[in-house]
């Protein structure tokens, strides 16, 4: 057995190292995987879709806020994953109650790389996710940064429009890339703006994520006639994704916005 405090700074105690693994958020599942935990890996939801030709041989355990308790049961794991934005407290409060849980919360790219280190620890790993950390670290080096300031909104959803805020891992990749956000000022991390809202944030980018909701070109013109001055763009949500695909994201993002 082995206690160690998680980053909400509760006190979990688990089997040691773990055999059965349960995660309900992608991004540390991939992560997982990453850390060459193929075989421990027994649970993941269906949104935990990486990497391809592997993942789909873990139990899909339900989605990120509405899970399958019945299946984690059936898995019995050692340790299940959580983070505290991709999964809802009561997931925790209801799963606490049976199996050893573990709580994320990643909200910085600082963050996102004690995740990692964490992760190693949680399930001895540690070599290589120092490994992992460390190449991160090295591709960040590397990160574009835009010669001018951009006001620049990240939108997610549409009906309404929800668009990113403050406290989260994307605001601090847009800060990185040099973007200015008005939307950190509006309540809520990821609050739902109108079109007005977009109108007076006097835009120089409109970036349409391709996850959750799956913005495409055909929706580009939508915000052209919203807010004519701000260029449109389509980006890949999942360069956004903090963990292993951070080392991905670096390039992605050079290609991106320093043409």
């Amino acid at each position: 057995m082995k206690t160690i405090t998680d980053q909400l700074g509760r006190e979990v105690t688990f089997d040691y190292p773990p055999k059965r693994i349960v995660s309900f958020a992608p991004a540390i599942t991939d992560t997982l995987y990453s850390l060459n935990l193929d075989d421990e890996i027994v649970g993941r939801t269906r949104f935990c879709i990486h990497p391809k030709g592997k993942v789909e041989k873990a139990v899909n355990v339900g989605g990120t806020k509405d899970m399958k308790i019945d299946r984690v049961h059936a898995l019995k794991p050692d340790i299940v994953i959580l983070e505290k934005e991709e999964n809802t407290k009561e997931m925790a409060t209801e799963l606490e109650e049976h199996f050893s849980v573990f709580v994320f919360e990643v909200q910085t790219v600082d963050d996102a790389l004690k995740m990692i280190v964490d992760l190693g620890m949680l399930v001895d790993r540690e070599h290589e996710a120092k490994t992992l950390e460390e190449e991160i670290q090295t591709a960040f080096q590397q990160f574009p940064s835009l010669e001018n300031a951009k006001r620049a909104a990240y939108v997610i959803w549409k009906n309404p429009y929800m668009v990113v805020g403050e406290n989260t891992y994307i605001q601090s990749l847009l800060e990185k890339l040099g973007f200015i956000n008005p939307f950190v000022e509006f309540a809520g991390r990821y609050p739902t703006v109108t079109r007005e809202d977009i109108q007076a944030a006097k835009l120089d980018y409109v970036l349409l994520a391709t996850e959750p909701y799956p913005f495409q070109e055909k929706h580009m013109e939508e915000f052209l006639e919203i807010a004519p001055e701000a260029k449109p763009l389509i980006v890949d949500g999942e360069m956004f994704w903090y963990g292993v695909k951070m080392l991905d994201a670096v390039t992605y993002f050079r290609k991106e916005f320093l043409k």
